[in-house]
């Protein structure tokens, strides 16, 4: 395909580097808020789903990294984390060091390089430390220091990662506190207000013990998006629990089926009422992939049509489930042939592309290849919806595909 459209990526990363914190709360709080120690590795698993680190003490055996400390959380970066420039087969589960990462992860000159490289315009950044949508800080027992260490991130995240130095490529996503829906509002009025279109949320909250879409607990939040037309994204992990089978399933096992957490929420809010209620809400699946969509919606319909007098979405979902997703919902792939060829039953105004710099998963530096392999049986126009084109305005961006700094 020739001259293949730059690539706006809705999906990538940023380790946060060791001063975020330590630059930005209060004296009183820098040695007790989140803070970088380097120690040793005492074990580290991840099955079933779940993560599980221990820390070693100063002088045990084992490899050194560096850990995130902050109250009771100790979690070290990993080669997960970070994994870009590394052959598939190097990739294991291992602590590192911010020396073993690839200096993209972190560093805004060296990922603006790494972006060119793969043939990157702009994209957009969820965390890591603090999780895909805050879980760290809401987890937290003190919420007074948490509501200042949210903060403190999203001023990072806009001044210093999507500051002058990223000359608009890097697009700010910030974080709410879950705990507290309306002040979740007032933070999305006020990185609203310095032109921030993104906020992160949980694919499933009640997986947090929090409420589910289905209440009313959430609509000062939902209220503060729909007005100043923030997109709710949602990464897969964001509530806090990869799919898997079996407490001894191998991680394999739900790489396999990282999807279904999107698709079961897609149908939450389908089937929620709040997409009729909202109806300048746009919420989007990061790295959710595209290819299951078509079945899902084709399914929600019937239940729609057949089953609402008994099914509890009578007096609330007003239209079919696919004439909302149409309006609403956007489906984000980096490798998805499939889903690619049946795009006319998903909509090309309703996809997003990806890199997912820097994890394992990331199609780093092809990723031009990447999608120009899948969808070179695609008119240039929905190629250049899909790569660019629909992230420009959902995410309010210039023409240009950059974005226009605060007060945007």
């Amino acid at each position: 395909m020739e001259s293949f459209p730059k690539i706006i990526s809705v999906d990538d990363h940023t380790v946060e580097p060791a001063h975020v914190w330590r630059d930005r709360l209060p004296s009183k709080y820098r040695d007790i808020g989140p803070r970088v120690v380097r120690a040793p590795l005492k074990e580290m698993t991840f099955v079933g789903g779940k993560f599980a680190p221990k820390m070693g003490a100063p002088g045990d055996d084992g490899p050194i990294a560096d850990w995130w400390v902050y109250e009771d959380l100790h979690r070290p970066l990993t080669r997960l984390d970070t994994a870009v420039g590394y052959s598939r087969d190097e990739v294991r589960l291992e602590a590192i060091t911010y020396e073993q990462m690839r200096p993209g992860s972190f560093s805004v000159p060296d990922r603006l390089a790494d972006m060119d490289v793969n043939h990157v315009q702009s994209a957009l950044c969820f965390p890591t430390f603090p999780r895909f949508c805050g879980q760290t800080f809401t987890e937290a027992k003190d919420h007074e220091l948490g509501l200042l260490a949210l903060r403190a991130y999203n001023d990072w995240m806009v001044e210093e990662w999507c500051g002058p130095e990223a000359r608009g490529r890097l697009i700010p996503l910030t974080l709410i506190p879950l705990w507290d829906a309306e002040l979740a509002a007032a933070e999305v009025r006020r990185n609203a207000a310095r032109g921030v279109r993104a906020v992160c949320f949980s694919e499933i909250p009640p997986n947090l013990g929090l409420p589910s879409v289905h209440t009313d607990a959430w609509d000062p939040f939902f209220a503060a998006c729909d007005e100043t037309g923030t997109v709710i994204a949602m990464h897969i992990g964001s509530s806090s629990r990869m799919p898997s089978t079996s407490a001894d399933a191998p991680p394999a096992v739900g790489s396999t089926i990282t999807f279904a957490n999107c698709c079961f929420s897609m149908v939450d809010w389908l089937m929620s009422g709040k997409l009729d209620r909202f109806p300048d809400l746009k919420i989007m699946y990061a790295e959710g992939q595209i290819g299951w969509i078509p079945y899902i919606l084709e399914r929600a319909d019937v239940v729609w049509e057949e089953n609402r007098g008994w099914g509890g979405v009578a007096d609330k979902v007003l239209r079919p489930p696919s004439e909302l997703f149409a309006e609403h919902v956007y489906g984000c792939f980096f490798d998805d042939a499939f889903g690619l060829r049946n795009l006319d039953a998903i909509g090309a105004g309703n996809v997003l592309y990806e890199t997912d710099y820097p994890h394992s998963d990331s199609t780093w530096p092809k990723s031009r290849e990447v999608a120009e392999a899948q969808m070179g049986h695609l008119p240039r126009d929905v190629v250049e919806r899909i790569v660019r084109g629909n992230a420009i305005e959902l995410l309010g961006l210039t023409e240009d595909g950059l974005w226009a700094g605060p007060g945007a």
